[in-house]
């Protein structure tokens, strides 16, 4: 699956890049001192040369044999000097970027916590591990080296420039000849490199993507002998990103060539000149001598912009990839800015309803709710559509339809999983869009078909931050007394996803945990489906004690599970055609009565998305 999100416009990469000052700005005392210890360290060695000038027109010139040990022991504390700087940069810069390279991986976790389902099934889960993983540490690399040494290297240059010429102007310009071709190629480049980098990158969240699912799918790998399909598509994927990476090396293969080339040249010429002028006594040997050394020292700086450029290219790409799941709009800012849609069966404070108010203890009720997922268009229809629905306080009831009805999104809306698209949804007489969603979120426990266990232990899987004193009770109405015969009881670890454990075992500890906090609403979709005949029904009897303190909404399929409720209702394509007591929906409902006779589709698969 791939998620690339490239941009449509062109874009500059200092304006992206200048997006990280927030998360910079707390270390900036500390990178700016080692931007300046890094100038100064460059600046030093470009002392050396004209410590040379001096020992070649003076002590050797005159045969002063004290004077070039002096001048050695310059050149040493020099090089001492330079050496002991750049270390010092590197101390500087490595705790706070580290800090800023954290503190931007915990922004992204939060983020990606509060944003909408609707964001995480549009994105591929790898692609977001590349951004907190890959992209990061590429932006962690650039604001150690790139964007110290941009800065070191533009000023090292300019300095180196400026000595050169004082030293002796023409042989200067001759090493500036090579300057516009070198200015046209980097921006040549740093267009096209940009594009390439950009691509490398999504491809290897894509590759993530597919690493990560067939880990985690290996029993259906191996249960249907895909491998080597898996192979192939992941030596496919494996090879467009090498082809990518080639790309990469050629532009910068390219970029490298001119840069070393030309200046070299450069060097060339200006060594001939000079020696012409050194022969016909119109320049000193030293002064040759420290003009070379200083161009020589310039090398580095000029054959580095080509890299710097290209980790600056590929930092603001993964700086526009770590923002475009920043920018996305979180759950709270989503409604607020939705408000017309999400209101439009709540009037505004002042304003005439034409229903009854709410009371306090009116348990859950859902008035003209109309869903429709926000990729969908306008003009298609709702995936429910007008749900006019009452579960009275301490009431149990039973949600049927057949596979695509629209169950589990209308369970999905309680917590505000998604948001509605009309209508309104009240709790005990309050709505649900008014609410804090942590405040909702307490009140609503739900427990899914397919159970998502964490790599942690069963009571951690169970609690979720409860208290650890209903572990007991959790388990024995979930009828999960298996836990205690597990190795280290409620203390083993489950494995990713649970998987160490049976899809009945899985769903038990699912269910233990949505009742282990004595919710005021249960939302169940389905929780019973992986169950035998005798543990269903182990499970059922305890869990009507439950039922008899709490409101709950059960998504069911076995006329097993609908018994649990006091009333059931019939959804189908979207709306409430029926609603009363099993019996009732039997014997006056021929639908209902189809699909609890088996012979219809009764849905043990996924509803509408």
């Amino acid at each position: 699956m791939s998620t690339t999100h490239a941009p449509t416009k062109d874009r500059s990469a200092a304006r992206t890049l200048l997006r990280l000052w927030p998360y910079v700005r707390p270390a900036r005392a500390r990178l700016f001192t080692a931007a300046f210890v890094a100038v100064l360290a460059s600046c030093t060695g470009l002392v050396i040369p004209l410590v040379l000038k001096w020992l070649v027109d003076g002590p050797v010139a005159d045969g002063d044999t004290a004077g070039v040990w002096l001048g050695a022991l310059y050149l040493l504390l020099l090089g001492l000097a330079e050496a002991l700087l750049f270390g010092l940069r590197r101390w500087l810069v490595a705790r706070p970027l580290s800090h800023v390279e954290a503190e931007m991986r915990a922004g992204l976790y939060r983020r990606l916590q509060r944003l909408p389902v609707a964001f995480h099934d549009r994105w591929a889960s790898g692609q977001l591990l590349s951004r907190a993983t890959t992209d990061l540490m590429l932006l962690r690399m650039f604001l150690a080296f790139p964007l110290t040494f941009l800065l070191v290297n533009a000023v090292t240059i300019l300095v180196g420039v400026i000595i050169m010429l004082l030293q002796d102007w023409a042989l200067g310009l001759v090493i500036l000849g090579p300057a516009i071709p070198v200015v046209v190629t980097c921006v040549i480049f740093e267009k096209r490199y940009h594009h390439v980098a950009r691509l490398a990158q999504d491809q290897v969240g894509d590759l993530t993507t597919v690493v990560e699912e067939s880990v985690l799918g290996i029993r259906i790998i191996k249960g249907f002998g895909r491998h080597r399909s898996q192979a192939r598509a992941f030596r496919d994927l494996t090879a467009k990103l090498r082809g990518t990476e080639l790309r990469k090396a050629r532009l910068l293969a390219t970029i490298w060539g001119v840069i070393t080339t030309l200046p070299e040249v450069a060097i060339g010429a200006a060594l001939v000149l000079g020696c012409v002028q050194v022969a016909d006594g119109d320049l000193s040997a030293g002064t040759l001598v420290a003009f070379l050394s200083t161009a020589l020292a310039l090398r580095w700086p000029v054959e580095s912009i080509g890299f710097l450029l290209a980790m600056s290219q590929e930092a603001a790409t993964a700086t526009e990839r770590y923002f475009e799941a920043m920018d996305e709009t979180p759950e709270q800012e989503r409604h607020l800015r939705g408000a017309g849609l999400d209101q439009s069966a709540a009037p505004p404070r002042g304003a005439t309803s034409h229903e009854p108010p709410a009371a306090d203890n009116d348990g859950m009720r859902f008035s003209a709710v109309s869903f429709r997922f926000p990729d969908a268009s306008e003009d298609s229809p709702p995936i429910l559509d007008r749900i006019d629905l009452h579960i009275r306080p301490g009431e149990s009831m039973a949600l049927v339809g057949a596979t695509g009805s629209g169950k589990t999104t209308l369970t999905a809306l309680v917590p505000r999983l998604h948001e509605l698209t009309a209508g309104r949804i009240t709790l005990d007489g309050e709505d649900i869009t008014a609410m804090p969603r942590e405040e909702l979120r307490s009140m609503v426990a739900v427990a899914f078909e397919d159970p998502t266990l964490f790599s942690t232990s069963v009571a951690d899987n169970v609690l979720m931050g409860q208290d650890a004193q209903e572990l007991d009770r959790a388990l024995s109405v979930a009828q999960a007394d298996f836990v205690h015969a597990l190795p280290q009881g409620a203390d083993t670890q489950v494995g990713e996803q649970g998987l160490s454990l049976s899809g009945g075992q899985r769903q038990r500890i699912a269910l233990a945990r949505a009742v282990v906090g004595r919710p005021r609403f249960l939302v169940l979709d389905d929780p019973l489906s992986a169950l035998d005949v005798h543990t269903e029904a182990a499970v059922e009897a305890a869990l009507r004690d439950v039922l008899a303190d709490t409101t709950a909404l059960i998504v069911a399929h076995r006329p097993s599970t609908v018994q649990l409720a006091d009333r059931v209702a019939l959804l189908s394509e979207g709306r409430i055609t029926a609603v009363g007591t099993h019996h009732e929906l039997l014997r006056s409902n021929a639908e209902y009565a189809h699909l609890m006779s088996g012979s219809g589709d009764s849905g043990e698969g996924e509803d509408a998305r």
